[in-house]
Formats: C-alpha cells, sequence, structure tokens
C-alpha cells in the first residue's frame, strides 16, 4: 500500500506516497476529485513522481477528511473476541451490522464534539479499520472483493454508551451525533491487496494504547463483510465499511483519542463538549 488519496484543507484532492503529496489532477488531468479516483485504485494508481508537480512533503499538507461526501457509512459490532466479551455479549453469527449518518463524519483532528450532559454522560471512542469501496457491486462472490476494494482507512469510531444502554433499539441514536465519526488523513490504497492478518488495530487515548487486536482475530475478515453486505445492498464508490473495534475506552473534554492501523495509517482527533 505505497499510494495515498486524500484531500488537503482547501478541498484539493491529493494523490501521494510515503515522499509527498501532489494534486491528483497533476497525476492524471481526468480525475479532479478523491471520488473519481477510487475505481482506479484496485488496478493501481498513477506514480506521483510521474505528475507534472512536484510532490509537498507529508509534514507540510493539512488534510482533510478524503471523502468530501462519503456514501453509506457502516459499522460492525462485535466482530472481536475480545471486545464481545469485554462488553458480556454473544459473538454474533453474522455482522452486526448498523448505519451512522454521513453527518456524523468528521476529518483528522475533529473535534469529536460530545452531546450535552443532560443527554449522555458516557462516551466511548475505538478505533477502527475501515474499507472503502472503489467500484459498483452487487452480490459479490468473496474472490472477487479485492476488486472492488479502492483502500483502506483509520478510523475513530463513538459512541454515547449510556444511550444505548437504556435500550439496545437505541444504536442509531447511540452512533449518529455529529462528529462521531472521524475519517481520515488519507486512503491507503488497495491494488488488489487486502490488509494482512497480522494487521494491528489500536485503541490510544491520551497516548496510552487502550485496546489493541490484529485482523485474524476478526469473526468476519474484510472480504467477508464486504461480500455479504453485497448480498445485501449494492455497493457504491465511497462506501465505507468499518470492520470493529478491539476496544473501546470512555472519552471526557480535553482527551486526544488516536486510531492507529498499521500498514494503512493514523488518525487523531482532541475531545470537547
Amino acid at each position: 500500500m505505497d499510494r495515498y488519496l486524500a484531500r488537503d484543507a482547501d478541498g484539493r484532492a491529493l494523490l501521494g506516497d510515503d515522499d509527498g503529496y501532489v494534486p491528483l489532477s497533476s497525476a492524471d488531468p481526468s480525475l479532479r476529485t478523491v471520488r473519481d479516483a477510487l475505481g482506479h485504485a484496485p488496478g493501481g494508481l498513477p506514480d506521483p513522481g510521474a505528475a507534472s508537480a512536484s510532490r509537498v512533503p507529508p509534514s507540510e499538507v493539512r488534510f482533510a477528511s478524503p471523502l468530501a461526501d462519503p456514501g453509506k457509512l457502516l459499522g460492525i459490532g462485535l466482530n472481536y473476541a475480545d471486545h464481545a466479551a469485554d462488553l458480556d455479549e454473544d459473538s454474533p453469527d453474522e455482522p452486526a451490522s448498523f448505519f451512522k449518518p454521513a453527518t456524523a463524519a468528521t476529518g483528522p483532528g475533529g473535534p469529536i464534539r460530545l452531546p450535552p450532559e443532560r443527554e449522555s454522560e458516557r462516551v466511548t471512542a475505538e478505533a477502527e479499520l475501515a474499507v472503502v469501496v472503489g467500484r459498483t457491486c452487487r452480490d459479490l462472490d468473496p474472490a472477487a472483493v479485492p476488486g472492488v476494494v479502492a483502500g483502506y482507512v483509520p478510523v475513530i469510531d463513538v459512541t454515547a454508551e449510556d444511550v444505548l444502554q437504556r435500550n439496545p433499539r437505541f444504536l442509531t441514536r447511540a452512533k449518529s451525533y455529529d462528529t462521531f465519526l472521524v475519517v481520515g488523513p488519507r486512503i491507503a490504497a488497495c491494488d488488489g491487496e487486502l490488509p494482512p492478518p497480522e494487521t494491528a488495530v489500536r485503541t490510544v487515548v491520551n497516548d496510552d494504547a487502550v485496546a489493541e487486536n490484529r485482523v485474524a482475530n476478526m469473526h468476519f475478515s474484510p472480504r467477508e463483510l464486504v461480500a455479504f453486505h453485497s448480498r445485501v445492498m449494492t455497493l457504491e464508490p465511497g462506501d465505507l465499511i468499518s470492520t470493529g473495534t478491539p476496544g473501546a475506552h470512555p472519552v471526557e473534554p480535553g482527551d486526544s483519542v488516536r486510531a492507529e492501523v498499521e500498514g494503512v495509517g493514523t488518525v487523531t482527533a482532541d475531545v470537547v463538549r
């Protein structure tokens, strides 16, 4: 995964590698937005080094969310056995999926805005590996999944946990507050590959790693999740499937939360009320 799609704080689409970023259109004039490029990612994106603009080092780029207009935002609950055990829950026999609205998504740095205390007094945050769909698909065979996945992105999923605990039917509300999904800063293009089983996902709060697990320990792999949901609904470019968390942690105003996904990237957000 050595090609990245991103957007800067001014909304310009970028193509990058570990050496830096160029305007996307300078590498391919037919590509104006990140969404334009998603369908090209499974087969390989252009080389930033061959673009008509020079690279800008990553340290000099102010990143926004890589998806200006995300499509469907799907989350998966209890996808690691350890996390299910922590919550005294049985692991589901099928993916336990839910939707978040596009208005819940925000970019690197956040901030994550907690609801008023009268609505929720316990909010948790968790790191996840998310799959970005690159091509429209339906009824996929699992073997075909690498051909439709644009890449992967780290996300921070946030939950008003006490709202959910009052009634499991409140899941949508508990997950849907504005800023409750931090996405970014870049999509790591997959080039037809899936994350290695040893890929680690970590939830970090105030520089302390509070949860960690590996893709190999998921009940349903990224490949299985994409194939499964393609049998339920048509998946389209810009749809995002968060694959579950190794563990959540309560957050308070003043905290800093970080999602670390080995080989994909890191996204951080501050917490405010």
